[in-house]
């Protein structure tokens, strides 16, 4: 079974191992702490960590503002859903981009994967963290301002989120305690 949170025993040479079938996925905004909070979450939990923005460059092999000048934003949107949509993880964390709750069918595939969690900052924290974001490779419709994608965005994150996690007034340390806590008491 492939559902997340389900079990599945694998058999190896001497013994059967239990395998829960969980990722951990982030989602939110650029500069909400995807990337920084996903590395600290894999060191906690031992644990592959994915970045699909890096994938995606990985794919391309260009840097993400690249790709997306290369493709256009519906092109770049649609290449993101098929990379998000083609990961097979049983346990990771993955941090994705910031525009994959665009894409319906992607957001479906990594439900299918695990828990999401919505890494939720205000508009002037998004703002301070990503002041020069030229370069960054953010996937927005030509001539909308920050705040009209963060009012875009906002309610798709919260429609995807299984826990939404304000990160503006709390420390990396408190946000993976907060993690921790909400998964332990999904298992129990």
């Amino acid at each position: 079974m492939s559902k997340a949170g389900v079990f599945q025993v694998r058999q190896t040479k001497d013994t059967y191992i239990q395998q829960e079938l969980s990722c951990l996925i982030l989602i939110g905004m650029p500069g909400s702490g995807k990337s920084t909070l996903g590395r600290l979450l894999c060191a906690d939990k031992r644990c592959a960590w994915v970045d699909t923005d890096y994938l995606m460059q990985a794919w391309w092999g260009m840097p993400l503002q690249a790709v997306l000048d290369h493709l256009g934003l519906e092109h770049f949107l649609d290449a993101e859903a098929e990379l998000v949509s083609s990961i097979n993880l049983r346990q990771a964390v993955i941090s994705t981009g910031g525009s994959v709750v665009y894409r319906p069918r992607a957001m479906q595939h990594l439900e299918s994967l695990g828990r999401i969690v919505y890494l939720r900052a205000g508009l002037e924290v998004i703002s301070e963290r990503i002041s020069d974001a030229r370069d960054r490779g953010i996937a927005v419709q030509k001539g909308l301002s920050l705040e009209q994608i963060y009012g875009q965005r906002r309610p798709l994150y919260e429609k995807y989120a299984q826990l939404v996690l304000d990160t503006d007034e709390q420390s990396l340390e408190q946000c993976v305690e907060v993690i921790r806590q909400w998964q332990q008491k999904l298992k129990n």
